[in-house]
């Protein structure tokens, strides 16, 4: 048993996505969350620099006892994640194999996939669902204007409907089974995108994929939490305007959260 935190990261708000599935399947896990939105948004940015960023939000967590890195960023998980496994004295975890897991246990024979500019161009998803299923056919389109939708608090208007909806026009001459939300700013668009889309496509969210492959680790290391141990908590860290992250964890995690402070790195 372990009481010691989880540690999460992400480019901005996206990875609240994530923290919420992790605070409602592991209750008694207490989590420490960094938005780096001083450096927002990754999508655009060189690998060598997202790999950087990450290496360092990944050392901070370390200071701060985590017994656990989750990389709750698509873009992050494709640029960093190798690097990070090998740096980190602490297993580390990202969202690219869980979703092309995920997206291939809907049976689909087409899988779209939504990502930010270095997510598609990195091409990991396609990759990993071909390495997984060679059959299975991947359409990749960037979405990266759907990123600064959720970061700026536009969620469920009129303007996030157009967005999403001339963003994933493509996908009306090039049908798909499932669609992967490659960004963990997404799911916060859950309804506009199954608008779109239709109810016959199955939206993939691989936080939830994400959060079973954590719990297995933690099990068959011994790190989960004690049950019902009544103190865990819930710390949020932001590498720029921590009000925009209060404001996100006010509305997508009903405010359960401890602290929010803001982290020079």
């Amino acid at each position: 048993m372990d009481r010691r935190p989880i540690g999460v990261m992400d480019s901005g708000l996206g990875g609240l996505s994530v923290l919420r599935v992790l605070r409602d399947q592991l209750p008694d896990e207490s989590l420490t969350f960094v938005g780096d939105q001083g450096h927002f948004p990754y999508g655009t940015k060189s690998q060598e620099e997202i790999c950087r960023l990450s290496l360092s939000i990944g050392h901070f967590l370390v200071e701060q006892g985590a017994k656990m890195m989750v990389i709750a960023c698509n873009t992050a998980t494709g640029a960093a994640l190798p690097t990070l496994q090998r740096e980190l004295p602490i297993p580390v975890v990202g969202v690219i194999e869980p979703g092309a897991k995920a997206a291939l246990a809907t049976g689909a024979k087409t899988v779209g996939v939504i990502g930010t500019e270095s997510t598609i161009k990195n091409g990991a998803y396609a990759a990993t669902i071909n390495r997984l299923a060679p059959d299975v056919k991947v359409i990749s389109h960037p979405a990266q204007p759907l990123v600064s939708i959720v970061e700026h608090g536009k969620t469920g208007t009129s303007e996030s409907q157009a967005a999403v909806d001339d963003i994933l026009s493509v996908f009306d001459q090039e049908p798909v089974d499932s669609l992967v939300l490659g960004c963990t700013h997404f799911p916060f668009l859950t309804n506009e995108i199954q608008r779109k889309m239709g109810d016959s496509v199955h939206l993939v969210d691989p936080a939830i994929e994400t959060v079973q492959e954590v719990k297995r680790i933690l099990t068959e290391g011994d790190l989960l939490a004690p049950a019902g141990n009544g103190d865990q908590a819930v710390h949020l860290y932001s590498t720029g305007d921590k009000l925009d992250l209060q404001a996100g964890a006010n509305q997508w995690l009903n405010g359960m959260y401890e602290t929010c402070n803001h982290l020079d790195l």
